[in-house]
């Protein structure tokens, strides 16, 4: 009898801690999929690029620029991937310095953004799915097949949701050189950051304490299951490909005020990383997507240097003049002799 009782009080707790999961999954899932608002730097048409279009192994069309110094060979190609809601001409807010070092930049919409086409029952969130991985191998597969781009070092950046996609496709390329992730997440490593101010949004304070560690990633690996079933989608595991970026050239890039993506989460994905990759790069005072607006001096010397030490970059033009002043263009100048940068 003693047995009998005791297997009939822990099916009791187990059906009760199923019940209770099913409660907390439904009331999580809306604050799950509902995006914080982020700050996207307005950015107009530029006169200086070309429109491209790019197809995706699915059958969409992404409309994108290309920033293409003529008449010298540029020192390499940056695939820029914007942040959610953000779109292909965002891309100068960040890229400014690389471009006028003589680096050559590609941007591209990501699906169901700007101008790109839209992917019928898919709503994008700001957590990165299979599609945006299907849109940035499109954007590699176009940078290495265009003639006047090819053989040059090819080296991604994104910002924010668009950082994480980088970072992975980064992992599954070999012919990525160089990858920069500003702002940059993963699903899991976010979500568990930010389960404290979940639950003390359900449960009282002494409550959550008494909560497993474990029971918690329980409840949140619940909440991305239903989140996909139900839209049909797959969100990637930035975590899983992260290891294999411990023998590749990485920047990581974080806003000393950034209260979402904060200086920890970065540095936690730094950790999963391992290997010689560099320490993140931590702006004072910057806030989400905000650390080039902080200091764009420093930002684009720095960006400028790390892609600068990619394989085969091609050599910083003679002579050598601050490219943080801004005093040269490359797209302006007559002789590509002439270029000047830092």
């Amino acid at each position: 009898m003693v047995w009998v009782t005791l297997a009939a009080v822990a099916f009791g707790l187990v059906v009760l801690d199923v019940v209770i999961q099913a409660a907390l999954v439904r009331l999580i899932v809306p604050w799950f999929e509902n995006g914080p608002p982020f700050q996207v730097p307005f950015s107009e048409e530029d006169g200086r690029a070309e429109k491209i279009e790019i197809e995706t192994a699915d059958g969409l069309v992404l409309q994108g620029s290309l920033f293409h110094h003529e008449g010298f060979t540029p020192r390499g190609v940056i695939i820029f991937c914007h942040e959610f809601t953000g779109s292909h001409w965002t891309a100068m807010a960040y890229c400014e310095g690389l471009y006028r070092a003589g680096f050559d930049i590609l941007s591209f919409d990501f699906r169901n953004h700007g101008d790109s086409d839209v992917q019928d029952g898919y709503v994008p969130l700001h957590w990165i799915s299979e599609h945006e991985m299907t849109d940035v191998q499109a954007a590699i597969d176009y940078t290495a097949a265009r003639p006047e781009l090819s053989g040059l070092p090819i080296g991604l950046f994104g910002v924010s949701r668009g950082g994480g996609a980088a970072l992975v496709a980064t992992a599954q390329n070999a012919a990525v050189e160089a990858v920069c992730s500003d702002g940059g997440y993963g699903t899991k490593t976010l979500m568990q950051f930010h389960t404290p101010r979940w639950a003390l949004l359900v449960v009282p304070a002494w409550v959550y304490r008494l909560i497993p560690w474990w029971h918690s990633l329980v409840t949140l690996a619940l909440v991305r299951w239903w989140s996909q079933k139900r839209r049909g989608v797959a969100f990637t595991q930035v975590e899983r490909w992260l290891p294999r970026l411990g023998s590749r050239d990485v920047l990581l890039v974080s806003g000393g005020s950034d209260n979402y993506v904060t200086p920890k989460v970065t540095r936690t994905l730094h950790e999963m990383i391992g290997g010689d990759v560099e320490s993140p790069w931590i702006v004072p005072r910057a806030k989400h997507n905000r650390s080039r607006a902080v200091d764009n001096d420093a930002y684009d010397m720095r960006l400028v240097e790390f892609f600068g030490g990619m394989p085969g970059a091609q050599p910083v033009p003679e002579p050598v003049v601050s490219v943080a002043s801004g005093r040269t263009d490359p797209s302006n100048l007559a002789d590509p002799a002439t270029v000047v940068v830092d």
